[in-house]
């Protein structure tokens, strides 16, 4: 079995189905394009890990990563292994020591980690061949120029606030406002107009 290794290319809202996102994978090296559709909240621990954000609390996948540390246990990479009735499968591959162990993980959980333990990510190389898709240069995030790039479109928000015409002190505010009440859809609409501004 051949692992072909991916990098998070785009997270945006799932155009296929309502209240949910899709995580693109890209073939490092390659063209492929692996699409995966994943709840909001998955979505979001994702999303938070890439930006960097920090949570006044510590999020579910910040815990598991700080045990795991705690008890000398490193996530090597992830490997999706499998793809039945279109449900991907997953693994955490862990070293303790000279122990490897592989553990069975939901794949949106899993890229949650491998973000925040800044590890590989595989895929099967059947998996890819079957439910790959080439990037599309015309299609926003699939182009050349995107290659790479770890973009999150999570900033649609039902907020009436115009941020464009606040300050940019007044937007550090909201920003802690929302990461202190776990609202990070908000708080990356926050930022994103925050990076405009630099």
């Amino acid at each position: 079995m051949k692992k072909i290794e991916l990098d998070i290319i785009q997270l945006s809202h799932s155009v296929t189905q309502s209240n949910s996102f899709a995580v693109v994978l890209g073939e490092v090296g390659g063209s492929r394009r692996l699409p995966i559709v994943i709840g909001a909240f998955e979505a979001q621990a994702i999303a938070v890990a890439l930006d960097d954000m920090k949570p006044s609390r510590p999020m579910t996948h910040d815990l598991m990563k700080v045990m795991c540390l705690t008890f000398d246990i490193q996530l090597e990479y992830i490997y999706i292994s499998k793809l039945i009735d279109g449900v991907f499968f997953s693994n955490l591959v862990c070293k303790k020591d000279d122990d490897v162990f592989e553990i069975d993980s939901r794949t949106s959980d899993a890229l949650a980690l491998a973000v925040r333990f800044d590890c590989p990510i595989y895929v099967e190389e059947g998996v890819l061949n079957e439910v790959g898709v080439q990037a599309d240069p015309d299609e926003p995030g699939m182009g050349s120029e995107e290659e790479g790039s770890q973009t999150s479109e999570l900033a649609n928000t039902s907020s009436s606030l115009n941020y464009s015409q606040m300050t940019s002190a007044d937007l550090q505010t909201h920003l802690k406002a929302a990461l202190d009440n776990e609202d990070y859809e908000l708080a990356a609409a926050i930022r994103d107009e925050l990076n405009k501004r630099k």
